[in-house]
Parts: C-alpha cells; sequence; structure tokens
C-alpha cells in the first residue's frame, strides 16, 4: 500500500497516537514513511508542542517548526469543534475538494508510505455537503479504523464498519486502542469484535505514554505492508 487513511468511530479515540506508533514501527523497519493530517481543530498556536501535528512530526523526527505544521496540516481552526464549526467561528469555510487534491498530490509524491490521518469520527461534517466519509470515499484508500475500548465501542465500531462497506471502502486494520477509565476489559472487546470481523484484521493498542514502543504496532505495519 503506498497510501492508508487513519480514521475513527468517533473523536478523542487516539487515531494520532496510532499513526505515530506506526510512523514509528515502520521507521525501524527501514521503511520510508510520511504522515499528513490535512484539517485540525482545536488548534492552539501557543501550544503547538501539544497539537496533533507536533505529534505526528516527532515521530517522523521532524523539527516542530510553524513551516511543517503548515506543510502537514495545511488547515488548521482553534476552536475544538467540527471542522464545519469551527471554520464558520472563523468566518471561513472548508475547502474540501482542496483537501482531496492536496492528499492526492501528497501521495503522488510520497517516496514511500503515506499515512493521512482524518478528523474526528467518519461522519463528522467538514462543511455544509461533505463529511469525512465523503472525503474518505473521494480517495477510495484502504482505511484504518480507530476505535476505543469503553462501553458502548461494540456497538458503534459495527455500525461504522456496516457504514463504510456501503460505501465500497476497505478496511485493512482495526485498531482498538484502550480507552481511559474503561470499565470493559480491552482483551475482552477484541473478543467480542472478533466475532463479527472475522475477514478483519484486529489490533489491540493499551495505554501508553506518548513515544511508547509496543509489539502491537510492529504487527500492524506488517499487515498494512
Amino acid at each position: 500500500m503506498t497510501a492508508v487513511f487513519i480514521t475513527g468511530t468517533g473523536t478523542d479515540l487516539g487515531k494520532t497516537f496510532v499513526a505515530a506508533g506506526l510512523i514509528r514501527a515502520m521507521r525501524r523497519e527501514g521503511r520510508a514513511v510520511e504522515a499528513v493530517k490535512p484539517v485540525v481543530t482545536g488548534f492552539d498556536p501557543a501550544a503547538v508542542d501539544e497539537s496533533d501535528p507536533a505529534r505526528l512530526l516527532r515521530a517522523m523526527d521532524r523539527p516542530v517548526t510553524a513551516e511543517e505544521i503548515a506543510r502537514i496540516s495545511p488547515w488548521r481552526y482553534g476552536a475544538a469543534l467540527s471542522p464545519d464549526m469551527a471554520a464558520r467561528v472563523e468566518g471561513r469555510v472548508l475547502d474540501v475538494e482542496a483537501v482531496i487534491a492536496f492528499c492526492r498530490a501528497t501521495a503522488a509524491a510520497s517516496p514511500g508510505t503515506l499515512l493521512i490521518e482524518g478528523v474526528g469520527g467518519i461522519m463528522v461534517p467538514l462543511d455544509e455537503r461533505w463529511t469525512v466519509l465523503d472525503w474518505m470515499a473521494a480517495l477510495g484508500l484502504p482505511l484504518l479504523l480507530v476505535a476505543g475500548s469503553y462501553l458502548g465501542t461494540l456497538s458503534h465500531t459495527l455500525t461504522a464498519l456496516e457504514v463504510l462497506a456501503r460505501r465500497g471502502l476497505t478496511v485493512a486494520a482495526v485498531v482498538v486502542s484502550e480507552s481511559e477509565a474503561t470499565t470493559v476489559p480491552l482483551g475482552e472487546t477484541l473478543r467480542t469484535l472478533g466475532n463479527f470481523l472475522r475477514d478483519v484484521p484486529l489490533v489491540a493498542v493499551p495505554r501508553l505514554a506518548e513515544g511508547a514502543d509496543h509489539p502491537a504496532f510492529a504487527e500492524l505495519a506488517r499487515r498494512l505492508l
């Protein structure tokens, strides 16, 4: 695969954490890998080091500078809202067709694997007409679906997979990222999902500090490549 789109069943589930871990695993294996997160909301210029673009840049061993942030995340909004709302707060409208063109051009120019991280969950609105689902459908790339392990994730994950299948999109793997303070054991979530996803690889990632290594990332890299 030369490009993979990383999406989620919802927001704040660990898409960036999974992307960063996958970047590090692929780089350890000597593979060329790039990552972009074209659309970012909740971006605070005064706290750039804590932003999702900064986390991706650190995983790629690139400097966290204004130029690098702009290179991988051209569309940034301050409000922690859906992109359509966040853009409206600033009197702007997200140009989704420009976002799609950016992804295609970046993938074409990438010497190795390109990871494209989406924003929020699969049905988050980008403007008055487009959702993240439409964005993914326009690109037609294999997907990495990140889910949590909280109570309710089983229905959310299976619903997301049903929607993606109806749009003809291919899910290369599902990553269950352990939720904070969850009452549901990570292993039980994986076991139950496995009953319904016999043809889709499942990978579990426990809660880890940023930059921490885990065999799950190397396993995920092997499955994708």
